[in-house]
């Protein structure tokens, strides 16, 4: 993932609006900036499509922040067990776990 996540000297930009054309070739999307590959699918639905400079405003660590708080489970069920018959029984998440779920789910979903 550091291939793709670093920006290396050539692809290295201040702003993240290069209007270039990433998807001529095989991989070369991989040298766009994150930064503005994030900012370019935040542009997708159609009531947000063209408004790039209004998505280069937002912080994109804060767009991670809330995919994390957002994905990550608040309410889980645990087996409760009393003379051979098990039953579930809902419990509320600790944020560690949260976290955990949240980015196991967003890094390593298939």
């Amino acid at each position: 993932l550091q291939d793709y996540i670093a920006v290396k000297g050539k692809s290295a930009k201040y702003l993240p609006h290069s209007a270039g054309r990433y998807q001529v070739k095989r991989f070369r999307k991989a040298t766009c900036p994150l930064v503005e590959r994030l900012a370019s699918t935040m542009m997708m639905h159609g009531r947000n499509n063209g408004k790039k400079l209004m998505t280069v405003r937002i912080n994109p660590v804060q767009v991670l922040v809330h995919a994390v708080i957002n994905s990550g489970p608040r309410e889980d069920s645990t087996r409760i067990g009393r003379a051979g018959t098990v039953r579930r029984q809902a419990v509320d998440v600790s944020p560690l776990r949260r976290v955990n779920q949240a980015s196991s789910l967003h890094f390593f979903a298939t």
